[in-house]
């Protein structure tokens, strides 16, 4: 006589006497028990997956931003250099084409190469406040990272390859999603050679980088430590393909005016000569005329300025701009510190006159938009010291103030 056939859990093993009611599949049944364990675990693993902030939409360019859009929103937060910001909006705009063509199953043989950006201006002028303001607005992962802090591989300072472990941090260690995103090299002025012609000997902080940074701004295979600083061989290490990443880099290049006068002037030969009317162009007008003789002049290896064909530059600010940028952005510094002083229920006001001794004071120092912001913390700092412990409703701040504040600071 045959043995009765006794029901059990595929998953555990328990026959169905102690595992309590089973449920039948085709082949196999499960208890209760391991249906519960197992949906834990999917809890568990929902939860620890990285979740993917920077999903470009598959539905194609209509819900993405257009450039005139993207310019409209950087106008909100940054006043004036409508140049650039126009450069930066096209440049992010077609990041996203690019990034949909290689999702896109056609292949028509056409492929969308990136063109990375290089940025000029001198300090203040909006460059890094720029790269922040658009990463609020991309759906691709955005870091800002300092060339500053970068040597040649074997030196004491970080590797090439650390400005692609911001990148990655930001993206929360998606790979694939680091891929498509956008680095933003400020400083770039600061790792130029030390003269016109190739290095005889180590430029560990100069030459060495930029050579460093050439297969990351062409687009190859990079082996980047998780943790940003020293490679070493036991560490392990994360591959990243930078073909679809946009760099963006910015720098001062404080004296490369110089650079440019000097190469228009030597095209003069007369008064009619076409060249002749560049003889008395004031130095902020010369940026208008860079190119890649003069960064090559300043100090950038030719491999490096070919991989950065788009050059745009940032005008100095002026007088009637610096006012506005006290009051006009969205996160203006006149309605910060309004802002602050309305917390402790204190309505702060500004005269004219008291905006154009602040305006006056910044042009003298020649710090551009950051100078602003030290004026406006030398005059508020009595005013942010001792109002929040008196029952004041409201605080007028006038040219007087202004000047008794910094005349202060000058005495001390």
């Amino acid at each position: 006589m045959a043995k009765k056939y006794k029901r059990h859990c595929a998953f555990c093993g328990q026959p169905e006497e102690e595992a309590g009611p089973l449920i039948q599949g085709l082949d196999a049944e499960i208890c209760t028990s391991c249906i519960y364990r197992g949906y834990q675990l999917l809890e568990e693993l929902s939860e620890k997956a990285p979740q993917d902030k920077h999903n470009l939409p598959l539905e194609g360019l209509d819900s993405l931003p257009k450039p005139q859009e993207i310019k409209e929103y950087l106008d909100g937060y940054v006043v004036g250099q409508d140049e650039a910001k126009r450069y930066l909006s096209v440049a992010v705009y077609n990041h996203y084409k690019r990034l949909l063509q290689t999702q896109s199953t056609e292949d028509d043989g056409v492929e969308i190469e990136k063109s990375n950006i290089l940025l000029l201006g001198p300090t203040g002028t909006g460059k890094t406040l720029l790269a922040k303001t658009i990463a609020r607005l991309l759906k691709v992962p955005f870091t800002i990272v300092d060339a500053t802090v970068l040597t040649q591989a074997g030196y004491v300072g970080e590797d090439i390859e650390s400005l692609l472990t911001r990148l990655l941090q930001v993206a929360d260690y998606d790979v694939a999603a680091a891929e498509r995103g956008i680095v933003f090299i400020d400083e770039l002025d600061k790792i130029a050679r030390k003269g016109d012609n190739p290095s005889i000997t180590r430029d560990v902080s100069g030459e060495g980088v930029q050579q460093g940074l050439l297969k990351l701004l062409e687009g190859s295979i990079v082996n980047v430590p998780p943790q940003g600083g020293r490679k070493h061989p036991d560490q392990k290490m994360i591959e990243v393909n930078t073909q679809q990443i946009l760099f963006i880099c910015a720098g001062a290049f404080d004296g490369i005016e110089r650079k440019i006068a000097h190469r228009l002037n030597t095209r003069i030969v007369g008064y009619n000569s076409p060249g002749a009317k560049h003889a008395q162009l004031a130095e902020e007008e010369l940026m208008k005329y860079v190119d890649a003789r003069d960064l090559k002049s300043f100090g950038l290896i030719p491999e490096i300025i070919g991989r950065l064909p788009i050059i745009t530059h940032l005008t100095p600010l002026h007088r009637d701009t610096l006012r506005m940028i006290l009051t006009e952005p969205k996160n203006a510094l006149v309605r910060q510190y309004t802002k602050m002083f309305e917390m402790d229920h204190i309505k702060l006001k500004y005269t004219e006159d008291a905006l154009d001794a602040i305006v006056e004071k910044t042009m003298e120092q020649k710090l551009g938009a950051r100078g602003l912001r030290s004026i406006m913390e030398q005059v508020m700092m009595e005013a942010m010291y001792t109002l929040p412990s008196k029952k004041v409703k409201t605080f007028t701040i006038d040219r007087a103030y202004v000047e008794a504040r910094l005349a202060e600071r000058v005495e001390a």
